[in-house]
């Protein structure tokens, strides 16, 4: 793909990465999934190489760069065929939470462990009964003396079984007006009436999906992350980066498959031509390599806004860039898959399972639909119909 608009620096991590990827490539995934496994060899080598923590502060172990960098990483490593899901939770939400609003003792004791990948933290906002909707939530926390008492229900939660601690969006009563608005808490693992149950999912990934119990779960002072008055502007400092990653890991995702169907359409040959010299099998293609690099330029917007410092402007493009790279990594895995006609579906040339893949995309951290509701209320300033 073309990476000509981007500076020098950000070409090189790029071009360091994919190598990475291309050590570990497809095979390795596959492989560790059907052992039950986590990618723990790939994570603990991007770790020592300093790619899962681009985004975090120089003084506790980082990089020294943004988001920008960070979905660049996770774009090559998906491009090969090796996405990390965790980079999304851990780094991009949870180190990005800490460092901007994290006590120096928090920063101290979690950003480097996060930035070298020694030390992982799940995110938790998403409830049986209000999704991801922060104003529905229903995990609620009360002051006990000095203490924090958590109750409620997460799922839906990536990588519990092997984070350290999950940052779970709970409620607290604001003490100006007695309303409730979102908190951020660092739960421990091993916190008492913390308990964590695997959801029985179709989809099979590396890292497996959870529901959580928070059952009065006591908690010092110090867990809460920031003020606890903040509210949304706390919260969206992670989810923007969310919104980012996702998007970063359905271009990887898309290129993938793109990259393997025209390998195959420039070789398979079925009368006197390959393929891929038909124009019903190369104009789909071309199509799909358009709406990726299309909706890569939009991610880029929103990673450097939100690096900027711009939350408002980033809210908007990283919603834009979720949707729009969402919609290009389906389209992209779909017309692999009908490039390759019935190959399209062994497991030798690995491209069904991303049917299924694919899908989270569009789904996860939030619905496409909901972020036409976000464009058409916020942007175009149209009625809300709810």
């Amino acid at each position: 793909m073309t990476t000509s608009v981007e500076p020098e620096e950000h070409r090189a991590l790029r071009s360091a990465v994919a190598a990475l990827g291309e050590r570990y490539g497809r095979d390795y995934l596959t492989r560790t999934i059907a052992e039950g496994r986590h990618p723990t060899e790939l994570w603990s080598e991007a770790g020592a190489l300093g790619y899962l923590g681009v985004n975090l502060p120089e003084e506790h172990g980082g990089g020294g760069g943004g988001i920008t960098e960070l979905s660049i990483v996770l774009e090559e490593l998906g491009a090969a065929g090796s996405p990390l899901l965790m980079l999304v939770v851990s780094p991009a939400i949870c180190g990005t939470v800490i460092s901007r609003f994290g006590t120096p003792e928090q920063k101290r004791t979690w950003l480097p462990g996060i930035a070298d990948g020694t030390r992982t933290m799940a995110f938790g906002i998403t409830e049986p009964d209000a999704g991801s909707n922060s104003h529905r939530i229903t995990t609620t926390a009360r002051r006990d003396g000095a203490d924090w008492l958590l109750t409620g229900r997460k799922v839906f939660v990536s990588g519990v079984d092997r984070a350290d601690a999950t940052l779970v969006v709970g409620r607290t009563a604001d003490r100006r007006t007695g309303t409730l608005k979102p908190c951020l808490f660092i739960v421990p693992r091993d916190a008492e009436g913390f308990s964590r149950n695997p959801v029985d999912m179709e989809l099979h990934a590396a890292e497996k999906q959870f529901e959580l119990v928070l059952d009065d779960v006591r908690l010092p002072a110090d867990a809460l992350v920031g003020d606890e008055d903040a509210g949304l502007l706390q919260l969206f400092a992670g989810l923007n980066p969310e919104r980012v990653m996702t998007a970063a890991f359905a271009i990887g995702m898309g290129r993938y498959a793109l990259s393997r169907a025209v390998a195959y359409a420039r070789d398979r040959t079925v009368w006197k031509t390959p393929i891929g010299a038909h124009q019903a099998i190369a104009h789909p293609l071309a199509q799909a390599h358009i709406e990726l690099e299309l909706a890569r330029l939009m991610m880029q917007k929103a990673a450097r806004l939100y690096d900027r410092g711009d939350d408002a402007g980033a809210g908007e493009a990283a919603n834009m860039a979720k949707y729009a790279a969402a919609e290009a990594c389906v389209r992209a895995v779909d017309q692999s898959v009908h490039t390759l006609g019935g190959n399209g579906l062994t497991r030798e040339f690995g491209l069904a399972s991303l049917v299924t893949a694919a899908r989270v995309a569009r789904i996860a951290p939030v619905s496409r639909e909901m972020i036409l509701n976000y464009v058409s209320h916020q942007t175009l300033g149209l009625p809300k119909s709810y």
